[in-house]
């Protein structure tokens, strides 16, 4: 079994799970061919909403401390956990649209995205990278709600409500991808459920700033839902 720091795409031999597999490498392969890209829901990077501006759809620019002069036109990244193409480029700071139909079905809309808000942010994997978290899309499934918050030791415990037709696919110690961030389920009560954050994940995410009515996006563990469908054909 290798150590999580060994977990590489497509370099971690003897491991059957999907996220370690050379078969990961293969289906990255595929997804890279085909333009799709995907993510890890490890936050690399906080952004800053410094403009808005409704015109068909909704154009952001994003202050990032990312290298600009890597980042290619077209290329995606992670917003939130919303997989987002790169329309517009400076020196700290890149432009994506976003549709009435993603305002509508992620938090951008919920929470009413707004000049000064703080975004986790994620740069698309590439086959050879390490996979710190599990294999994320950048499609959100739903969005959740923050209905408690607890300081338990130095730690903090968040229960989240998931939307009803997602809630079987939340599992105690399964992940799910929330804001984009890739994290471990510790407890379920049908559709609540609750997560642990450590110091260091409040430190180098927007976790750090939640709030109870929050609105958050929820991504399903890939995994989970083919084990879903089949338990469903029998």
């Amino acid at each position: 079994m290798c150590r999580a720091k060994e977990w590489q795409v497509g370099r971690c031999a003897g491991v059957t799970l999907p996220l370690a597999s050379r078969g990961t490498a293969r289906y990255l392969q595929g997804y890279e061919k085909r333009g799709f890209a995907m993510f890890t829901g490890i936050i690399t990077d906080i952004g800053v909403l410094t403009e808005l501006d409704q015109r068909g759809d909704l154009r952001a620019r994003i202050k990032t401390g990312y290298d600009t002069d890597t980042i290619d036109m077209g290329a995606s990244i992670a917003c939130d956990g919303v997989c987002l193409t790169v329309v517009g480029l400076g020196a700290d700071w890149f432009d994506v649209d976003i549709s009435k139909e993603t305002v509508d079905k992620t938090n951008i809309g919920r929470n009413r995205w707004a000049v000064g808000r703080r975004i986790n942010l994620e740069r698309a994997l590439r086959v050879g990278d390490e996979l710190g978290g599990h294999i994320v899309s950048g499609h959100v499934d739903g969005v959740a709600e923050i209905t408690a918050i607890a300081d338990e030791g130095d730690s903090t415990r968040v229960t989240l409500r998931a939307p009803a037709e997602l809630a079987r696919f939340i599992a105690p110690k399964g992940s799910v991808a929330l804001n984009g961030t890739s994290l471990t389920v510790n407890e379920v009560n049908g559709a609540e459920f609750g997560i642990n954050f450590i110091p260091h994940t409040k430190e180098v995410t927007t976790w750090g700033d939640m709030q109870i009515g929050d609105a958050v996006n929820l991504e399903i563990d890939t995994l989970a839902r083919y084990v879903a469908r089949l338990a469903e054909a029998g």
